[in-house]
């Protein structure tokens, strides 16, 4: 979760709002993901990227799974800079089982960061966002929301209730002058999805594939269909949070490739 903004390279135009920001993640193992989550040490060193654009970032250590954890984080923003413009919500993990075989603490894992998370994130915000009539709120989706993926129901589920959530308090809050987003991007380039599991999981075919072989039948695809540079995304979350971003709410934007040409 990010309050007020997010990391960014030194080329971004923040929206005028921005001033401080706070990033919080659980910057720590969670048992059962087939790869790598971030460390206090990365956590920090994102701190340090915002800093270097002049902005002020405190970085918090927190799990979005406790909504007492997400609310001692809103009320840490609060204390150091007074209010909370905008919350993007970025809570998530990825693991793979086919549904007929999948583990039930796989399930309950995901739903509860994936979703639950993202509840979390909103319940501890949002309220002071209505007393002060007016915020931006931005929740990362995923494209497989929209068209589920093999051995990945749990992922497509939890995706899919975000959506709804989006939906549902977008109209809630919307005569507090608050925004509330939705973004579905197609695969980003991150050590979420650039690990072997996932090269499994995308190669079937091959016993042990690499990040080659995967590169390969993404580079096969149609144009501009690799994967999503993680500031592309940011990018559009700029929009959705910026003064331009005033007319987008309840809306579930797609960076997908051309992957949702097809999709209702």
């Amino acid at each position: 979760m990010a309050l007020v903004g997010r990391a960014a390279h030194t080329r971004w135009h923040w929206p005028a709002r921005v001033r401080n920001i706070v990033v919080c993640d659980i910057a720590a193992p969670v048992p059962g993901l087939p790869y790598p989550l971030s460390t206090p040490d990365d956590l920090a060193g994102t701190a340090e990227l915002v800093e270097r654009t002049g902005r002020r970032c405190i970085a918090v250590q927190a799990d979005v799974r406790s909504l007492e954890q997400m609310r001692s984080v809103t009320e840490r923003a609060i204390a150091e800079f007074d209010r909370i413009d905008i919350l993007i919500a970025n809570a998530g993990i990825a693991s793979a089982a086919p549904i007929a075989e999948m583990d039930e603490q796989l399930w309950q894992d995901m739903i509860d960061t994936n979703l639950t998370g993202i509840f979390h994130s909103f319940r501890a915000v949002v309220p002071h966002m209505i007393e002060r009539r007016w915020g931006r709120v931005v929740a990362t989706s995923s494209i497989v929301a929209r068209m589920g993926m093999r051995n990945a129901g749990h992922y497509a589920a939890s995706k899919w209730g975000v959506l709804g959530l989006v939906k549902s308090l977008s109209l809630e809050v919307a005569e507090y002058g608050i925004t509330v987003n939705a973004l579905l991007p197609a695969g980003v380039d991150t050590d979420m999805i650039q690990n072997p599991a996932t090269w499994r999981l995308m190669v079937p075919e091959k016993e042990n594939p690499t990040k080659a072989d995967w590169l390969a039948i993404i580079e096969s695809g149609p144009p501009n269909g690799d994967l999503i540079e993680p500031a592309e995304v940011a990018e559009a979350v700029l929009l959705l949070v910026s003064e331009h971003g005033r007319h987008f709410n309840g809306e579930a934007v797609t960076i997908s490739c051309g992957g949702s040409a097809n999709l209702s």
